[in-house]
């Protein structure tokens, strides 16, 4: 969903073909997808299957797991940096906003707290801080590139901004909400259904839906996508 949340911020602000923002979106998910490959490994989450299918470091082995990650996220800068319709400018500000996005200012800052680095995760507010960085961080600059690469405003960045902040803790409640269904009974890491109740997440996830709306009313018509990927969000049932 990551990159179609750029493709989908760039239809907001300029409402037109999206070809110029593919490799800043493709990048993005290559980052997130190397994040996966490597929080699934033994010294990590230590996960067997993901999506149905053995992990790479179970079909392939760790050290080929490892380099699977670094070459994913290697890439990643490449494709951003890559000469496009995208002024050059805003290409070099990009790839310095998604390093920074996917570092210690963000999801490697969310990924440490996971693992215990800043102390035991005990209340919301420190989860909320580990989830803006690991989930938020990506999804909030998913929809920023989109933006930059379309020219945005700095009234329309703001807000676009604030859109894919509601929406980046809204989808996290909604995949806690699912994971506690689905694992009823099960001892867990904390999350926000454990520390708030299902009822309270579901809640909250629809208020940050209902900010993330109006933050896109500006947009009109263009943000039409925008909206329907926030209600996806806390709607899906997977």
């Amino acid at each position: 969903m990551r990159p179609l949340w750029a493709i989908a911020a760039w239809e907001a602000v300029r409402g037109d073909h999206f070809g110029p923002i593919l490799n800043s979106a493709a990048s993005i998910e290559l980052i997130h997808t190397y994040s996966l490959v490597h929080d699934d490994l033994p010294c990590m989450d230590d996960d067997n299957e993901r999506r149905g299918s053995p992990t790479v470091h179970v079909a392939f082995g760790e050290a080929p797991a490892l380099l699977v990650g670094d070459a994913l996220l290697t890439e990643a800068f490449k494709l951003a940096a890559e000469p496009s319709e995208v002024e050059a400018s805003i290409r070099a500000h990009v790839v310095a906003e998604i390093a920074e996005a996917a570092g210690f200012m963000g999801m490697i800052g969310g990924q440490a707290a996971d693992i215990g680095l800043a102390g035991e995760v005990v209340d919301v507010e420190t989860l909320k801080r580990l989830h803006e960085g690991k989930t938020g961080a990506l999804i909030r600059i998913a929809t920023r590139v989109g933006a930059m690469c379309a020219g945005a405003t700095p009234q329309e960045l703001k807000a676009i901004t604030e859109y894919g902040r509601c929406v980046g803790l809204a989808f996290q409640l909604a995949d806690d909400v699912l994971d506690a269904e689905e694992d009823a009974g099960d001892d867990g890491p904390p999350s926000y259904a454990s520390l708030l109740g299902i009822e309270e997440c579901q809640r909250q996830a629809g208020d940050l839906k209902d900010r993330a709306l109006i933050a896109l009313e500006p947009f009109g018509a263009k943000g039409e996508v925008l909206r329907m990927m926030a209600k996806y969000t806390i709607d899906r049932d997977i």
